[in-house]
This record gives C-alpha cells, sequence and structure tokens, in this order.
C-alpha cells in the first residue's frame, strides 16, 4: 500500500479480513482506500461490516461517520461517532467531528459545544477548538469558559465557530475523521493493525 500497490494492498486486506473474521482493522483499512478513489457507497458498506464484526470499534464507527458524511447523510454520521464515543469516550477524534457535524450540518450548536469541550479535555489542543468553543457559548448565550490559572489570553480574536464559516472550514476535524486514524495500517497482522489503531489519537 505505502509503495503506490494499491491493487495488492487491497487483495492483502480482503485476505487478512477473511482469515481473521474477528478484527475490523482490515475492513478499515481497505475502505478507506476505497474512500479515497472515491468509491463512497463501497467503503460505506465495508464500514458496516467491519462495525458489524466489532461493534466496540470506536476507529471503526468514527471512519464510517466521516464515510456518511461525505455522503451527505449527517444524522447517520453524527449517529455513527456517537456509538464511536460509546465504544471509547476517550477516542478524541469522535467527539470532534460529532462536533463540526452537528455545528456545521445539523445546526446543533449545544451538541457541538458539549463535544468540543469534551475534545479540548481529552487532548488539551487549544487552537482553534477554544475560539470554537467561546463562539458557541456566545451564540448560545452562555458565559464564556473560565481559563485555568496560569493561561493567558493573550488578546488574539477567536478564531470563528465551524458553523460561523463556510462548510469548508470543516476541513480540519471532518477530512476522513481527524485525518491521523484515516490512514490504512501497515501491519503484519489484523492483531497488531488493531492494537496500532487502537493507540492513536487525533495527534494534538
Amino acid at each position: 500500500m505505502r509503495s503506490g500497490n494499491a491493487i495488492e494492498a487491497e487483495l492483502g486486506f480482503k485476505q487478512i479480513a477473511l482469515q481473521y473474521p474477528q478484527f475490523s482493522a482490515p475492513l478499515v483499512n481497505l475502505a478507506i482506500m476505497q474512500r479515497k478513489d472515491g468509491h463512497l457507497d463501497q467503503a460505506e458498506e465495508t464500514l458496516k461490516s467491519a462495525v458489524a464484526r466489532e461493534n466496540g470499534s470506536a476507529i471503526a464507527w468514527t471512519e464510517l461517520g466521516a464515510t456518511q458524511r461525505m455522503r451527505g447523510e449527517f444524522r447517520d454520521a453524527a449517529a455513527s461517532y456517537e456509538q464511536a464515543i460509546t465504544a471509547d469516550p476517550h477516542y478524541a477524534p469522535a467527539w470532534r467531528n460529532l462536533g463540526v457535524v452537528s455545528d456545521l450540518y445539523l445546526g446543533d450548536p449545544n451538541r457541538a459545544l458539549k463535544a468540543f469541550e469534551q475534545y479540548k479535555q481529552l487532548t488539551g489542543e487549544d487552537k482553534p477548538v477554544s475560539g470554537w468553543i467561546a463562539e458557541l457559548r456566545q451564540r448560545l448565550g452562555l458565559s464564556p469558559a473560565k481559563r485555568p490559572a496560569g493561561e493567558g489570553g493573550g488578546g488574539e480574536p477567536a478564531p470563528p465557530a465551524p458553523g460561523a464559516a463556510p462548510p469548508s472550514k470543516d476541513s480540519p476535524g471532518e477530512k476522513p475523521p481527524a485525518e491521523h486514524p484515516s490512514q490504512p495500517e501497515a501491519a503484519a497482522s489484523p492483531v497488531n493493525a488493531a492494537a496500532g489503531a487502537a493507540g492513536k489519537d487525533s495527534g494534538g
């Protein structure tokens, strides 16, 4: 896959998926390749098979949500991100993507605010998430969030929240979910692929 042999990589993932039906990782990797090739319907079906195999895979659910979002299935995407969060509440990319799809596409700033605040708590990421949170709180008529002691305001204007910007602004978190997990894992076995993927976060 890394050397550009897409056909061989696809066959390899399919073979591993047949040999190890209990793991979702090979199907997730296959779906990412399908999605990059523009086969979104095929990728969605592959990812539905992945979550059917391993319902507790936050990565598989998050990738399914990203694919559904790309297909315009925004409510389904949000539901998939929530399934990812149920599977692993500490999987930060699912929170970020839920925030983006809730605000930009579903007009639900309350859910977006909760998701972004949880994402920030998990990752410690400041920009641009803090700006999105501030804008959402202002829009909802809430008081600004208190900054931890020792954290300077800096006087910089906060960047707009996703809902206050054109849809193209969703790219930081709503490209394939949190970009980092969306790179296929070239692991020797699905066990390693699953373990390697599970250890990934948003990259902060």
